[in-house]
């Protein structure tokens, strides 16, 4: 069950994690703010509400997680959103990055490929603040061709390799952030399109996320 009452204690915890995370690195003012904004813990399990804001990842149903908000807050800065930009995300899970994403004014496209998640996100009213969220069941190796091309994409499961139909939806000069990798641990890349369609790639940090896995399931 999930709980819908944001406290001035959340609000606390909230503070304190957005603190935390600023103090590991991260700079864009803009993703602090979502981060600050967004009550968490309306995303998990009321079990998890004295937990909520801690910084780790947290499970979710289907074996899936709920990212620590750390990486949520890393890839959404390399991601460099800027206001009404189209960002298709692929692995939409408990919808938290799809909200920081629109917390910060993007036009986000999100993809899951388990039912259960996508069928759990279309009762949970708290998205309905979110105008700009588009939520669709699918293959994240297959993106969503009808709606490209997109000013940035997220993935947020760890890719076997970067997946071609992803660069094809990409606009030119457009931005893909991908930890990708197989085994416990995935690089986390920056590709930017250039004018000729070829890809330029920048190496950061490494990350453990859950596998991209291809097909949809029921």
């Amino acid at each position: 069950m999930r709980l819908f009452e944001d406290t001035y204690r959340h609000k606390g915890m909230r503070k304190q994690l957005t603190d935390s995370i600023r103090a590991k690195g991260i700079t864009d003012e803009r993703v602090l703010q979502a981060i600050l904004h967004i009550p968490r813990h309306f995303f998990m399990d009321s079990a998890f509400d004295k937990i909520a804001y801690e910084d780790r990842a947290f499970p979710i149903a289907e074996g899936q997680t709920i990212s620590q908000p750390y990486t949520v807050a890393y890839q959404t800065q390399l991601l460099e959103v800027k206001p009404f930009e189209k960002v298709l995300e692929i692995g939409t899970g408990s919808a938290y990055q799809a909200c920081v994403l629109a917390e910060m004014g993007a036009q986000v496209f999100t993809i899951e490929r388990q039912r259960k998640l996508f069928d759990q996100n279309k009762t949970f009213t708290y998205l309905k603040k979110y105008p700009s969220l588009k939520f669709f069941y699918g293959d994240g190796f297959e993106g969503l061709p009808t709606y490209g091309p997109f000013d940035k994409i997220i993935v947020t499961a760890a890719a076997p390799f970067i997946p071609p139909k992803l660069v094809e939806q990409l606009k030119t000069g457009g931005k893909m952030v991908i930890p990708v990798g197989e085994g416990n641990v995935q690089r986390m890349l920056r590709l930017t399109k250039q004018q000729d369609g070829s890809i330029s790639e920048e190496i950061f940090d490494n990350f453990s996320f859950v596998p991209m896995v291809e097909g949809k399931k029921s």
